[in-house]
């Protein structure tokens, strides 16, 4: 079973930067779609970033241009770069796996944005 490991959240001031990490135990990324969620307070759990075995990436219309997904398979690590950080983007965010159908989530990191 994939287990997922989030690290790298925390508090930003506007304008700033962060970058989060999942570790994934259990298969190799290269196998596995990877990708980046966010829940904020009262709202829906939505996709901010995909990345395949391929690979091929896809974003949120609210993070293209400020967030960058990627892996490295060495480490059997995905990361989320994550730019020009704005308070809307305070939310806790969680690593999602697919693999043959199945779903696996990590704990999940909140990353707060705030003057």
């Amino acid at each position: 079973q994939v287990q997922l490991v989030e690290s790298g959240g925390g508090f930003v001031r506007p304008g700033g930067s962060l970058r989060l990490s999942c570790l994934v135990s259990g298969s190799s990324i290269r196998f596995i779609t990877m990708g980046w969620y966010r829940q904020a307070p009262g709202k829906q759990r939505e996709l901010v970033a995909s990345i395949t075995g391929v690979p091929i990436t896809n974003y949120g219309d609210s993070v293209k241009g400020r967030f960058t997904i990627s892996r490295d398979n060495a480490k059997n690590t995905v990361y989320l770069q994550m730019n020009s950080l704005k308070p809307e983007d305070t939310a806790v965010y969680y690593c999602h796996s697919l693999q043959w159908g199945l779903a696996s989530w990590g704990q999940g990191t909140q990353v707060t944005v705030s003057s």
